[in-house]
């Protein structure tokens, strides 16, 4: 029986539709005392930091919003062939996700127990904690094995070009790819996972998560850049967020992404560090492999995190101060003409796994299954990521320690105005 045949399936995207219809007239709806779900209100919310961020707007939320505490990351595969059921279901989860951002349930609900949505309750009483929802296509949605299931392909993106196979990548099957995808980040991690698993619920009958990944990041206590698990500091050189004209430079599409302008592209890749390895070095050798100062951040031969890198400097024997394999050379725009992208990356802890080591001294064994979730965001990943990382691979001093396991890159479209849907400009072309 095909899916089309399937009358719990045909009942099942029926009832998406109805719901998306009705969700997207509550989420647009006034928050009132009564509502079920997680109350958002001033008082709470500005003593516990709990503040609202808004989902509709230009942009998607969770781009160039300040990092969040925690990350839950979910790509989904399609398993309809209908272009209304996709549809349909960006319907639901905009909707939802305006309510979720709010404090509110992902559906309204009733007192009626018998007829009443399902909700899981886990979010009951919580803040909203800044949660915020960002959405994206990957290549999947345009084109799977040579098939254009939803007359979508002639509107693929240039930009949204298949990522290379880079020198080492050790990409696991069950970690990598998916045709859409949902960062929820909040400074509550269950908020976060409360909010995709909602999500998840909606999608029943037309997308299936494929991998997933929880991430934490740790706010120093003098609000300075978070350190990742190898102790150094993560993203001293980014793209100032606040900086209209930069993020419009490196980050947000323009005018040549015709549906996606006002968009953005995200690569995210799960990468796992050998923590026990990295753990054996002495600290002048850590040091060398990052080309930066472990405590003050600052880059070798400076004094502060945001000095220049003294690319052309040497040492009194004539050897580059920063080396010439260190991760901050081979990842600065200097060296990359003129590359920059937004990194929004968070650690990451899966608890132990049996593990080879790639590198001396070889060691086989149970190990920490942690790293980083590496997530960043940049106007075309054929300037932005591959252009940068094409050279890390091969030369960065790094790679003995770390390995890319699973990954995708997905098109996160404009941000939805109320009313409309997320990916609308797309599905309005067909």
């Amino acid at each position: 029986m095909s899916e089309s045949d399937d009358p719990k399936l045909r009942s099942r995207r029926r009832f998406l539709a109805s719901a998306a219809t009705a969700a997207a007239v509550a989420a647009t709806a006034p928050v009132t005392a009564a509502a079920h779900g997680r109350a958002a209100t001033s008082s709470s919310s500005s003593e516990s930091g709990g503040d609202s961020e808004p989902f509709f707007g230009l942009h998607q939320a969770g781009v160039a919003t300040m990092p969040q505490a925690n990350v839950y990351f979910a790509a989904f595969d399609l398993t309809t062939e209908k272009r209304e059921d996709v549809v349909a279901l960006l319907r639901a989860w905009t909707a939802a996700s305006a309510r979720l951002t709010q404090g509110l349930s992902a559906v309204a609900l009733t007192d009626d127990s018998a007829s009443a949505e399902p909700d899981s309750y886990d979010a009951a009483g919580l803040n909203t904690d800044r949660l915020t929802l960002t959405f994206g296509f990957g290549p999947g949605m345009f084109t799977k094995d040579g098939k254009d299931r939803y007359g979508l392909d002639k509107h693929r993106p240039e930009a949204l070009a298949d990522l290379p196979r880079f020198n080492g990548d050790q990409l696991v099957p069950e970690r990598t790819g998916g045709e859409l995808c949902i960062q929820a980040c909040a400074d509550n991690p269950q908020v976060a996972f409360h909010a995709v698993r909602q999500l998840s619920r909606l999608a029943y009958g037309t997308a299936t998560i494929r991998w997933a990944q929880s991430g934490f990041m740790a706010a120093p206590k003098d609000k300075g850049t978070p350190r990742n698990l190898m102790g150094f500091k993560d993203g001293s050189m980014n793209v100032p967020i606040r900086d209209e004209a930069s993020m419009n430079r490196y980050v947000w599409a323009g005018d040549e992404g015709g549906w996606m302008q006002h968009g953005t592209y995200m690569v995210a890749r799960p990468i796992r560090i050998a923590l026990e390895h990295w753990d054996r070095m002495k600290l002048s050798f850590q040091e060398q492999v990052v080309g930066r100062q472990k405590h003050s951040g600052a880059p070798l031969g400076q004094k502060n995190e945001n000095d220049s890198l003294a690319l052309d400097a040497n040492d009194a024997s004539g050897n580059p101060i920063i080396p010439e394999n260190a991760h901050v050379r081979l990842g600065a725009p200097e060296n990359n003409d003129g590359a920059q992208i937004l990194r929004r990356a968070y650690s990451y802890d899966n608890g132990l796994s049996y593990i080879a080591e790639r590198w001396p001294p070889w060691h086989q064994g149970m190990e920490f299954d942690a790293g980083l979730l590496f997530i960043c965001y940049q106007r075309d990943p054929r300037t932005g990521f591959v252009k940068i990382f094409d050279k890390m691979s091969k030369f960065d001093m790094m790679n003995q320690f770390v390995t890319h396991v699973g990954g995708g890159l997905f098109a996160c479209p404009p941000g939805a105005r109320e009313g409309g849907y997320i990916g609308q400009p797309l599905f309005e072309l067909t």
